[in-house]
């Protein structure tokens, strides 16, 4: 399979590895059981996403996409990354083999669901740093 040197670098130097504590919203994807998971962590001040970290079970490839699609909303608004699709974290990395497109993907609904968290908790009048985020029951790790 060829990756593009961009998958490469950010496969071998993944940026923002680790976890937030304390983070104001917390996006889990994937199953355990066809191997991808990824888990993005947010911190927001006023409306802009000061910083992000991940954690990636996965290929190669999820681990570049998760890395780039961290890289990609670090400064961004909410709004703004909201916007961010699989389809631009691919092309930021000089694209991707079709068979490794479900990794962008992944990148894409990880973000999407650490800012939904975030908006879940300001919903619901709590403060996002200081209230634990809920693991969704849906992703079985084993």
């Amino acid at each position: 399979m060829n990756y593009t040197e961009q998958v490469m670098d950010h496969f071998m130097n993944p940026r923002n590895v680790g976890e937030i504590e304390n983070a104001s919203g917390v996006g889990t994807v994937g199953n355990a059981k066809c191997g991808d998971i990824m888990k993005i962590y947010i911190k927001v001040e006023d409306n802009v996403i000061t910083d992000v970290k991940f954690k990636t079970f996965g290929c190669g490839a999820a681990i570049a996409t998760s890395s780039k699609a961290t890289e990609m909303v670090k400064g961004m608004t909410i709004d703004e990354a909201l916007t961010v699709t699989n389809k631009m974290v691919a092309e930021a990395l000089g694209g991707l083999p079709p068979v490794k497109i479900h990794c962008s993907v992944l990148a894409e609904e990880a973000l999407h669901a650490a800012i939904q968290d975030y908006k879940d908790k300001l919903a619901r009048g709590e403060d996002p740093d200081a209230t634990p985020s809920v693991e969704p029951e849906e992703i079985q790790y084993v």
